[in-house]
């Protein structure tokens, strides 16, 4: 059996390194979205659970004035209608809270 060249060597290192880094950055991808998933399901949570009105209420106004800024395709604003159905009544008032 012939050994390989080193340039074939390096040929197939180089392929193992891109299948591993390809798989890191799929379980990059993967954690990134659970993590963005949770942090949704405790807002979400928070909002239609919390009877503390400070918090509750102060995240649906925060939300209210910050989703339509952040959301961009129509699909994605339809998502979320429940929350941007009032405007927020502090965007003027308060605006230089909501930049800190």
């Amino acid at each position: 059996m012939a050994r390989k060249t080193i340039s074939e060597r390096l040929a197939q290192l180089e392929a193992q390194r891109k299948t591993l880094q390809m798989r890191l950055s799929k379980q990059e991808r993967a954690m990134d979205t659970r993590r963005k998933v949770l942090i949704g399901a405790l807002v979400l949570h928070r909002l239609e659970n919390d009877p503390d009105l400070q918090v509750a209420g102060g995240l649906a106004r925060w939300l209210k004035f910050e989703l339509p800024r952040f959301l961009v395709r129509d699909a994605d604003k339809e998502l979320f209608a429940d929350l941007l159905a009032k405007p927020p009544a502090f965007a003027n008032t308060h605006q230089g809270d909501m930049e800190r």
